[in-house]
């Protein structure tokens, strides 16, 4: 039986339709790039800003109003963008690669609808996402084709397992 992912949308500009993740039987969902938004413009991170207590971290919005940031994703540098639209993480192929899951153990049933397109997702587990002090184990995430997700999308999957996050005056800060 397929199961569909309806995806929601991660905007960069004001134009582009915010829209909101619809989850199947199974309660999956993941994000994809919204058309005419250069992922990898909007992904420039940005250094965290320090903190004195640890397992605390907060980042600064970027210009466009998106918060943006260097992750650890299982000991490896990753840029993302924090998207608490999207339900779950979601990395390209070539990022996954990277992180050290193989093409090989990547199982994609998943038939995801984006706003490029059709694709298909693979579900796989993180074994930590990281960003400063602040650190998440057994994170869920999705992985699309190279053609659907051109960085990473930091979603539900990782904020939830937070104590809390909170936005106030243009600053996200993150607590574990």
């Amino acid at each position: 039986m397929n199961r569909f992912l309806f995806v929601a949308v991660a905007a960069a500009l004001s134009a582009v339709y915010f829209g909101q993740a619809h989850k199947t039987l199974e309660n999956t969902a993941a994000t994809a790039q919204a058309p005419g938004v250069d992922m990898q413009a909007t992904t420039a991170a940005t250094t965290p800003v320090s903190i004195s207590a640890p397992g605390e971290e907060a980042i600064k919005a970027g210009a466009g109003g998106h918060f943006n940031a260097s992750f650890r994703v299982n000991g490896r540098d990753v840029d993302g963008l924090v998207d608490t639209g999207a339900t779950f993480v979601a990395i390209n192929e070539q990022t996954a690669k990277r992180i050290g899951i193989s093409g090989s153990d990547l199982d994609y049933r998943y038939a995801v609808t984006t706003a490029n397109g059709t694709t298909q997702a693979a579900h796989v587990t993180l074994d930590r996402l990281e960003i400063g002090s602040v650190r998440v184990r057994n994170v869920d995430a999705y992985v699309l084709k190279d053609k659907s997700l051109s960085g990473m999308l930091v979603g539900m999957s990782f904020m939830s397992k937070l104590k809390s996050y909170k936005v106030q005056d243009g600053v996200l800060y993150l607590k574990n």
